[in-house]
């Protein structure tokens, strides 16, 4: 598992690193915001560790840039903020996951593996796998085995996000958001039909669906790596 670590405490960065290559982890540790969003994007990491107070950029700005940049690795929070209203903010700007200083590294590890198990897909920018399918997201193909399913661009932007946010429940408002982008007069209802015609492309129905329906919030992709 490859990891990078993005903390500007020297010592502390040092420890990390130290520790996690006893884990048999392959690390990289940058200690200031900048650095840790252009390694990020460019390392192929399938975890990224920020720690919430960097020079230059903090955390929860690079988490959501990361994620705005289709990152889809996991991202662990470290703060000395122990607040309810600081961990939302974290989870809300793309973080999975989120810990407060000091910790035990015995369960910081424990946290890397359950969102490696939770978050991970091999880490190849142009190819997605969930179940049976391969996403090849450069010539925009989604196939099942040899067949190759015909989705229009729309549907395979939706399809690339759901798969993209394994286990994650989606709110109407952010598939909208994500999926339409600036088109603001797009209505529930019409992303609703694109979920079900997505659904009936995959040979899925309503109640056997990798689509699970969250009643009253929005969607969330069922994987089988969750």
């Amino acid at each position: 598992m490859k990891i990078l670590i993005a903390e500007d405490d020297r010592r502390l960065g040092k420890l990390m690193v130290k520790m996690m290559k006893r884990e048999q982890f392959t690390v990289d540790w940058v200690e200031d915001g900048v650095s840790a969003r252009d390694q990020a994007l460019s390392g192929d990491y399938d975890v990224v560790i920020l720690d919430w107070m960097l020079p230059g950029m903090d955390g929860v700005t690079i988490s959501r840039s990361l994620r705005e940049e289709d990152y889809s690795g996991a991202i662990l929070m470290l703060t000395a903020r122990g607040e309810l209203d600081d961990r939302v903010s974290g989870l809300d700007a793309g973080a999975d996951d989120y810990m407060v200083k000091p910790f035990a590294f015995e369960e910081l590890f424990a946290r890397i593996r359950s969102l490696s198990r939770r978050n991970f897909f091999p880490v190849d920018h142009n190819v997605l796998k969930s179940h049976d399918l391969t996403i090849d997201l450069q010539n925009h193909i989604t196939r099942r085995g040899e067949e190759t399913i015909p989705l229009t661009p729309r549907e395979f932007q939706l399809l690339v996000y759901f798969v993209k946010n394994p286990g994650r429940t989606l709110s109407k408002d952010q598939i909208i958001a994500r999926v339409w982008e600036e088109e603001s007069d797009v209505t529930f209802n019409t992303m609703e039909a694109f979920v079900k015609l997505l659904r009936k492309k995959l040979g899925q129905t309503k109640r056997n669906s990798y689509i699970k329906t969250v009643r009253g919030f929005g969607y969330m992709w069922v994987d089988d790596h969750v």
